[in-house]
């Protein structure tokens, strides 16, 4: 008898891979690096679950709606922030540098996986209140808004919390990269980078069962 497996339980299971293999290179090397990781995934497992609401908010009232969606926005670049932790493998180390590689790209696929589910909730979400033309620009925006949060976070070192512990330095950075974007060009061709990298990986990931079953 064939049975499926719940997305939750694989999940689960990469949770539990990515767990194991940080503590087998804590028994290695004696070092804490890359538990860090731990906290990443959590963050980016908040809008995750917070997307899994937007189904039980269709009748919801809209001053509800936009209060979850717009908890949602802030949290959701944490989904793809932990791409970016790729960048930790020039780090020296005892361990094997394929160790790390493997380490960090499960960490990264894990965080894309959980954000890429979240997107098509909330695409599914906006279908119900918009076009199909708009929810598509959304979409767009939200990846374009969402990349900047990653540059924000990775470069800056600014975080979801600071928006509210911190509001007006993060505001000013904010605001000095709209008013004089030709003084911030790594910014906006970061920013524009990772919004076509994670729109066409969206887009493919929306297409792939047809494509393999085009494939078959």
């Amino acid at each position: 008898m064939k049975t499926e497996i719940s997305f939750s339980k694989i999940l689960l299971s990469f949770f539990v891979f990515i767990a194991v293999m940080i503590v087998v290179r804590f028994i290695y090397s004696g070092g804490h690096g890359f538990v860090f990781l731990v906290w990443n995934l959590f963050l980016a497992w908040i809008p995750f679950i917070m997307s899994s609401l937007f189904k039980k908010m269709i009748q919801a009232s809209t001053i509800k709606k936009v209060m979850v969606f717009g908890v949602w926005l802030v949290f959701f670049p944490n989904a793809l922030y932990i791409v970016t932790d790729l960048l930790h493998l020039d780090m020296e180390t005892s361990i094997p540098k394929w160790y790390d590689v493997l380490l960090l790209f499960t960490a990264s696929v894990t965080g894309l996986m959980m954000a890429f589910v979240s997107l098509l909730r909330v695409e599914q979400f906006l279908s119900h209140h918009f076009s199909n033309s708009k929810t598509q620009a959304l979409m767009l925006a939200i990846l374009f808004l969402s990349s900047f949060g990653v540059y924000l976070g990775r470069f800056l070192r600014w975080n979801s919390w600071d928006i509210i512990s911190n509001p007006v330095s993060l505001l000013y950075s904010i605001a000095q990269r709209i008013v004089f974007p030709l003084q911030y060009i790594q910014t906006w061709g970061i920013t524009f980078m990772l919004t076509t990298l994670f729109y066409l990986l969206y887009l493919a990931i929306k297409k792939l069962p047809g494509y393999i079953n085009q494939a078959m």
